[in-house]
C-alpha cells in the first residue's frame, strides 16, 4: 500500500490557524487534532479538516504557559498533555485549556527532565515521556507520580508512542532506530540503521502507531515517512522528499493516524511539515489511482 497527498493547511504566522515551527500532533476521540508549535509557544486545536478551533497556552513559565513545546498527547477523557520542553515540564489541561497540573523541572533524578521532546498516553492513563537530554524514557500515572524509568542505550530519544496493547515505541534519534518495549520497559525488538534505503533512518524524530499497530516514522535527514508492519517491524512503504510542493517536506515532525470511518471512508495520515509551517494529509492510494 502506498499513500498519496490529499490536502493541507497552514501558513507562517501567529494568528489562529497559522503555524510557527509546528512539531508534535495528537488526535482525540472526537477526531480533533492538537498541534504543538515551538515558536508560538502554544498548542492549537483543529478539526479533522483543518479548521481552527482554538489555542491553548502562550509564552511563559507559569501554569498553562509554555516555552518551546515539542509534543502533545490526549487521553481517552480528552485531557491534553504537553511536553513543555524549555520549561522541562509536562503540563496537563482539559480540552478547554483549563490548567490541571504540571510536574517535572530540570534535573537527572526520577521525575525530573532535561529537554523532554515527546509525550504519549496509554489506555490506562499512564504517561510516557521521552526525556531526550537524559537519554531515557520515564513513565508516570495520570497524577504525575513517577512509576519507572528505563534507559536502553538510547541516544537522544525524541519521541514515544503506545499501541492499543500497551507496547511502547521509541524514536531513538541519534541511533537511527525504532525500539519497542513492553509498558514496563522490557525490550521486545528494535530495527533500523543509518541510511536512506528502505528501513533505514537519518535522524528519525517522530513515531506514530495506528489501531492495527502498524508503525509510522518521520525523518529529518531523509524528509520522508516510512510505515512498518506491526509484528516484526518489516518495511511496508514510504513517501516524501525535500521540498515545498504537495507531498514534499522540510523536516517532517509528528504523525497522527485517523482510521477510516463512515464519514470519509479512507484512513488519513496527518503529518506535521515543520519547515513549511503546515499540516499535510495523506490517504491510501487506491488500485486505480
Amino acid at each position: 500500500m502506498s499513500y498519496i497527498f490529499d490536502f493541507k493547511w497552514g501558513q507562517p504566522g501567529s494568528r489562529l490557524g497559522q503555524l510557527a515551527n509546528p512539531f508534535g500532533i495528537a488526535l482525540d476521540a472526537s477526531q480533533d487534532l492538537y498541534v504543538a508549535e515551538i515558536n508560538n509557544n502554544r498548542v492549537q486545536k483543529f478539526d479533522k479538516d483543518g479548521g481552527a478551533i482554538g489555542i491553548l497556552g502562550g509564552p511563559g513559565s507559569g501554569n498553562g504557559l509554555f516555552n518551546r513545546p515539542h509534543d502533545v498527547a490526549v487521553d481517552s477523557g480528552g485531557n491534553v498533555y504537553v511536553a513543555d520542553t524549555g520549561n522541562n515540564l509536562i503540563q496537563k489541561s482539559g480540552s478547554d485549556g483549563h490548567f490541571i497540573r504540571q510536574w517535572g523541572g530540570q534535573g537527572t533524578v526520577d521525575g525530573k527532565f532535561e529537554s523532554p521532546f515527546g509525550v504519549a498516553v496509554d489506555s490506562g492513563g499512564n504517561v510516557y515521556v521521552a526525556d531526550t537530554g537524559n537519554n531515557r524514557i520515564q513513565k508516570f500515572n495520570t497524577q504525575g507520580v513517577h512509576i519507572r524509568t528505563w534507559d536502553h542505550n538510547f541516544l537522544s530519544p525524541t519521541d514515544v508512542a503506545v499501541d492499543s496493547g500497551g507496547n511502547v515505541y521509541v524514536a531513538d534519534s541519534n541511533n537511527n532506530q525504532i525500539q519497542k518495549f513492553t509498558g514496563s520497559g522490557d525490550p521486545i525488538r528494535s530495527w533500523g540503521q543509518f541510511g536512506s534505503n528502505q528501513g533505514e533512518f537519518n535522524g528519525v524524530v517522530k513515531v506514530g502507531v495506528d489501531l492495527s499497530g502498524n508503525v509510522y516514522t518521520s525523518e529529518n535527514g531523509n524528509n520522508r515517512i516510512q510505515k512498518f508492519k506491526v509484528n516484526d517491524g518489516s518495511f511496508i512503504t514510504m513517501w516524501g522528499s525535500l521540498g515545498s510542493d504537495d507531498g514534499e517536506f522540510e523536516g517532517p515532525g509528528g504523525i497522527a493516524i485517523m482510521p477510516g470511518s463512515v464519514t470519509f471512508q479512507q484512513e488519513r495520515v496527518y503529518v506535521v511539515d515543520r519547515g513549511n509551517n503546515r499540516i499535510q494529509v495523506f490517504r491510501p492510494k487506491l488500485i486505480n489511482q
